[in-house]
């Protein structure tokens, strides 16, 4: 039985994987003192993304926007303050044969910010939000990997080529694709 050869090969692939979930509480000043909250929600989320050795920084914003009344449930108004966050994220997955530093992320999130609850601060004149969000981050890089090679990586051809016989066989095939107008021309 002869023996197997392997070859490395350069090529770009995920070299590392990251999960992580988080919850935050932001503190949002609404311009009076509330006196119930209505209702609470997250939008215009944007994030980016950057990889440090064993984990990828996500740093974003989002807006936070709160509905309360005030002066004894007798008025509303809806606060915004926008808000930024960065999570860790740590690699679980992390290949040991890349060959470069020059990485690119790419990030995703899993769970898009969503405010789990909304109350009034102990001392009555703010509003703390608890805010959920979960991203999912893939590293990709140059690394090698081993790949088997059959025949000792010779490659034989079965038949010799003949030229005048692939320009036939050619022509032949370029004729049933041309119309008569395109011949007359």
């Amino acid at each position: 039985m002869a023996e197997k050869e392997y070859r490395e090969i350069i090529t770009k692939a995920v070299c590392g994987k990251g999960k992580k979930f988080s919850q935050s509480a932001h503190t949002v000043t609404p311009t009076h003192k509330p006196s119930n909250i209505l209702g609470c929600w997250v939008i215009n989320h944007k994030y980016k993304a950057q990889y440090q050795k064993d984990a990828v920084i996500v740093e974003g914003t989002y807006d936070i926007n709160t509905w309360y009344s005030f002066n004894s449930n007798t008025r509303t108004e809806v606060v915004c303050e926008t808000v930024g966050y960065r999570d860790r994220v740590p690699l679980s997955l992390r290949d040991k044969q890349v060959i470069s530093d020059d990485m690119d992320v790419s990030c995703r999130p899993l769970q898009e910010p969503n405010c789990l609850e909304a109350k009034i601060s102990p001392k009555g004149n703010k509003i703390v939000a608890q805010v959920e969000r979960e991203f999912l981050v893939e590293v990709i890089g140059e690394t090698k990997v081993k790949v088997q090679v059959e025949d000792n990586g010779l490659i034989e051809a079965e038949e010799e080529w003949d030229d005048d016989e692939l320009e036939k066989e050619l022509g032949d095939l370029d004729s049933e694709f041309f119309t008569e107008e395109d011949e007359e021309e």
